[in-house]
């Protein structure tokens, strides 16, 4: 019931709205960063400074930094700051206007949850537990939380796992004569 139920599409909407606008923000303001330190002049300078900060989380006899993740910042996000850095603005942006228009709902939902994980894995609390399980309440929720968004009439057109959509459905047979030769 609720996670299936188009009776609690509003319940859906609202959480859905939230996460959008949370996200929406969040990369709006690393775009229009004065600075330009997200996108722009400087790009990947927040990225490295905020890198930086993690790596030194990583010792101690309780770190808050695994070892293999500070293993993937170093050797992969650092070198490629300027990359990452466009990655999470963009990203930030597509996920939250994706959610505020209920498209593509459990997509957006999974890869907003993967950029939560990857900032808690950075030691980056903050709203990232909420906003991670909000995210994956959105995912569980998939085929209702987009019900009152643009999921209602998409999701027919491109289908769903086991039922294709409108879209993707095979031509009758009738349709197209068969090849003699």
């Amino acid at each position: 019931f609720l996670f299936s139920d188009t009776r609690l599409a509003p319940l859906w909407t609202i959480v859905r709205l939230y996460l959008g606008y949370t996200w929406l923000s969040a990369g709006w303001g690393k775009l229009t960063n004065p600075a330009g330190a997200w996108v722009g002049a400087k790009s990947g300078s927040a990225v490295t400074g905020f890198i930086q900060g993690a790596l030194a989380k990583t010792g101690g006899d309780h770190p808050d930094v695994s070892a293999w993740y500070a293993g993937f910042l170093e050797r992969i996000a650092l070198p490629n700051a300027v990359l990452f850095s466009y990655l999470v603005t963009y990203g930030e942006i597509l996920v939250g206007v994706a959610l505020i228009l209920g498209l593509l709902t459990g997509f957006a939902a999974f890869f907003g949850g993967f950029m939560n994980a990857s900032f808690l894995f950075s030691g980056a609390v903050s709203t990232n537990p909420m906003l991670l399980l909000l995210a994956i309440l959105i995912i569980l929720a998939w085929r209702v939380a987009g019900y009152w968004g643009l999921d209602r009439w998409v999701l027919p057109m491109l289908g769903v796992p086991g039922v294709p959509g409108t879209l993707f459905a095979p031509v009758a047979a009738t349709a197209v004569p068969p090849i003699r030769p």
